[in-house]
């Protein structure tokens, strides 16, 4: 039998059943007519929020990733939770316009950006962080043939990365940013073409769970910043450290010491050179927002047995859950939180592997897993499914189409 992830807390049984924000998991999907469906808990958006927010010194923003979750009722909640948000293409630029959030709080990251998203960047008035000197060359000629005045940041490729992230950012080679040494040139080649100078964005990793690797990581990321700032002659007026806050997925993951982290970054901002002192600086989280707020739901369609192996077949899988089935950056598979919705709490009684629906071995949720005895009818419970789930995970595969999505 091997080992499930870590159920988040928060998570209760009503009558021997999962409830999400005190809904009774049957409940919502008949609310919602059918599964596979993603539910989002209000109520734990809010609170994650919070206890960042209290953790962190107060002149730190708060910026929601939107590629974790672009669902609109999600955004329309977090605009009222967090300062700003950063955006990973034209379609994610669109989508917070559509959702009436104001421009001045969007920054615009990511390598190869159209000409097109450019110029619907710089014409909203959201701040692009250049990936490149070519880029930077064809956002100052745009914004000339439209005669508008960019907003311009720099994403720097730093010469360090953050330990034990699962998602190396910076460091080394990178297609992302442009290399520490090269920054400050191009930072007054900005400057004097007339744009409007946002600063720095320094991102070095992803998904670490360790304060101590996070809390070294933010004072590199400091160093560099007044670095580049002294280099390039003037104050810096904004620096994005990037996020790197993970949550536990796996058996053996613990959660990361925030409290920690908060208070270190508080010390270096007591002590910050004069080239920082009035910096705005934001922290840009997305699966650390929104990841445990999440939980995927799925029918057990079929139950069988194959060479003493029992597995239950559900009518969702990889196609919504990409990650959850070990096919999204892992390189050893190993559990998702996973439970019988419909028999939460209950003791095990059985070993089982819990699959999708799809025609493919890579289809599968939960690996001989532990279990209360499942019938089909049961809903089955993926958790950790608040980020990376429905936006990120091959819908159409095999013409599946999408999961329903609510938050409650």
């Amino acid at each position: 039998m091997k080992p499930l992830g870590p159920i988040p807390p928060g998570y209760i049984a009503i009558d021997g059943e999962l409830a999400i924000s005190g809904n009774m998991a049957s409940a919502l999907v008949e609310s919602a007519g059918e599964t596979p469906l993603f539910v989002y808990s209000r109520d734990m958006l809010t609170q994650r929020v919070a206890a960042l927010r209290a953790a962190m010194p107060a002149r730190l923003a708060i910026h929601y990733a939107v590629k974790a979750n672009p669902f609109g009722p999600v955004l329309d909640h977090m605009a009222g939770l967090v300062d700003g948000f950063d955006i990973a293409s034209g379609g994610e630029l669109a989508i917070v316009l559509r959702a009436g959030i104001d421009p001045a709080r969007v920054s615009f990251a990511g390598p190869g950006k159209r000409d097109s998203e450019l110029e619907a960047a710089i014409i909203a008035g959201v701040t692009l962080n250049l990936e490149s000197e070519g880029e930077a060359a064809r956002a100052l000629a745009i914004a000339g043939q439209i005669g508008r005045k960019p907003c311009l940041a720099i994403r720097v490729n730093p010469d360090f990365d953050l330990k034990g992230s699962g998602m190396k950012m910076g460091g080394g080679a990178k297609p992302f940013g442009i290399d520490a040494e090269r920054v400050p040139a191009l930072a007054r080649h900005l400057i004097a073409q007339g744009a409007e100078w946002r600063g720095f964005h320094i991102f070095a990793g992803s998904q670490a769970l360790s304060a101590d690797a996070i809390i070294e990581t933010q004072g590199q990321t400091l160093d560099l910043a007044a670095r580049l700032a002294e280099e390039t002659g003037v104050a810096l007026p904004k620096c994005n450290l990037g996020g790197g806050m993970g949550i536990p997925y796996f058996p053996g993951d613990e959660p990361v010491d925030v409290a920690r982290v908060g208070a270190a970054l508080a010390e270096r901002f007591e002590a910050l050179p004069e080239v920082l002192r009035d910096t705005h600086f934001c922290m840009e989280l997305g699966r650390y927002l929104v990841g445990e707020a999440g939980v995927y739901l799925t029918t057990i369609v079929d139950r069988k047995v194959s060479h003493g192996e029992t597995y239950l077949v559900t009518d969702g899988g990889l196609h919504h859950q990409l990650a959850a089935s070990g096919n999204f950056g892992t390189v050893v598979r190993r559990n998702y939180p996973s439970a019988i919705a419909t028999k939460f709490g209950a003791p095990v009684e059985e070993e089982a592997s819990i699959v999708g629906c799809l025609c493919t071995p890579l289809d599968r949720l939960a690996d001989k897993g532990g279990f209360p005895r499942a019938d089909v009818g049961d809903l089955v419970a993926i958790f950790c499914a608040g980020a990376y789930g429905a936006s990120a995970s091959p819908a159409m595969f095999l013409g599946q189409g999408p999961a329903r999505e609510i938050l409650v």
